[in-house]
């Protein structure tokens, strides 16, 4: 009776026996460890295990005549490699670099030509050749008296330069020469500007939606 049950229990215990693969993964190119790199049975993902910090990994698989482990990291080809499982075995895998995309260069250069040529909203460009046939006080072509008949601009007061442009105050506009800030374009007690209409080129005059240059 007793030999009938040792033979009943032997082919459960075999059975039920498990045999432990571990081993290390390593880069193929200069030998370091690959921390986190997975292994796992093909078909079977919830059979796996991760490297740790030195890359090595250990897996316990149910015992059976063999198995396909897959090994793979992320940026690297995965392998697969077919084993037996009739003893605890020792594998150490190196993985090689995936294939690396050419590096792409996208370059763009701003046509700065069609953005100072388009049209601007609330933007007024008046040349110096228009500037001159308009009639001038005293002879004087003054710029701002001339800014003062533009839609939007009124003038400060009676005869003289100051301009309030869309109710805003004398004192509130920006006054650029070649990118320098003027801060006091007037003269003689406001009536002139200081400005000679023979030494400038164009004038802009922004009313709104300013630019940030």
């Amino acid at each position: 009776m007793r030999v009938l049950l040792l033979l009943l229990l032997l082919p459960i215990t075999t059975s039920a026996q498990n045999f432990t693969v571990s081993g290390s993964i390593k880069d193929a190119t200069n030998g370091e460890d690959l921390i986190g790199a997975v292994v796992f049975v093909k078909g079977d993902p919830s059979k796996g295990a991760t490297t740790n910090t030195y890359g090595f990994y250990s897996l316990t698989i149910p015992a059976q005549d063999s198995v396909t482990l897959i090994f793979s990291f992320v940026g690297y080809e995965r392998i697969e490699r077919k084993i037996g499982l009739q003893k605890r075995l020792e594998l150490n895998i190196d993985l090689s670099p995936a294939n690396e995309l050419q590096e792409v260069v996208i370059s763009a250069k701003r046509q700065e030509e069609k953005v100072s040529e388009s049209s601007q909203m609330s933007q007024i460009d008046l040349p110096i050749q228009q500037i001159k046939k308009i009639p001038a006080f005293l002879g004087e072509k003054d710029v701002l008296k001339v800014l003062q008949l533009m839609p939007g601009v009124q003038k400060a007061s009676e005869g003289q330069s100051g301009i309030y442009v869309r109710g805003g105050g004398a004192d509130q506009n920006l006054i650029i020469l070649d990118d320098a800030i003027v801060y006091n374009a007037n003269h003689l007690f406001g009536f002139f500007s200081t400005f000679n209409g023979d030494a400038l080129k164009s004038v802009e005059l922004t009313k709104g939606g300013f630019p940030a240059r």
